[in-house]
């Protein structure tokens, strides 16, 4: 199977959550988990003044745009091309072209990967994110995601978490 890569598609301007949400259904409708990796639309934080008082707020770092991190095949840009809101690859004519390691280095997105010797039924500890110090157990574990999915308790009920792999820790 080939790499997966970040892509870059253009959508209408105002659609660009929309767009992710779309991409995002139709990945879970057609089992194309391991093919589309990620979909983004990157933000940054800039501080506004409104009504003479400083406001943090969160703005989109390339209006519209949506980054994709996917193994490129027919399939994949089949979905990705003819959802709605999607006016196209970036690249010439039809063919995407992948972003580089060093164009995507400012983005904040890094391709670490980690090996983890953790297995199903493993209890881990949360070290960072919203869940951090929470204890779960291990269910299932996506090596191209870099990210395993836990049970923790909530209000009673056990619920599925996906958590990448830096914000855990083999107890």
């Amino acid at each position: 199977m080939s790499e997966a890569k970040w892509y870059v598609v253009h959508t209408y301007s105002g659609y660009e959550n929309k767009v992710k949400a779309n991409i995002d259904k139709t990945i879970e409708n057609r089992h194309l988990e391991d093919q589309i990796l990620e979909v983004r639309v990157p933000l940054q934080e800039v501080v506004e003044m409104k009504n003479g008082v400083q406001k943090a707020a969160q703005k989109k770092m390339f209006p519209g745009y949506v980054l994709i991190h996917m193994v490129m095949n027919d399939d994949t840009w089949y979905v990705v091309r003819n959802t709605r809101g999607v006016t196209g690859f970036v690249g010439p004519g039809s063919k995407p072209v992948p972003l580089t390691d060093e164009e995507m280095a400012p983005l904040g997105i890094r391709q670490e990967h980690y090996i983890v010797d953790y297995e199903p039924g493993d209890t881990i500890r949360v070290i960072a994110g919203a869940w951090t110090d929470t204890i779960g157990v291990v269910h299932a574990i996506n090596p191209q995601k870099q990210s395993l999915t836990i049970s923790v308790e909530l209000f009673g009920r056990e619920t599925p978490v996906e958590l990448s792999f830096a914000e855990v820790k083999k107890m």
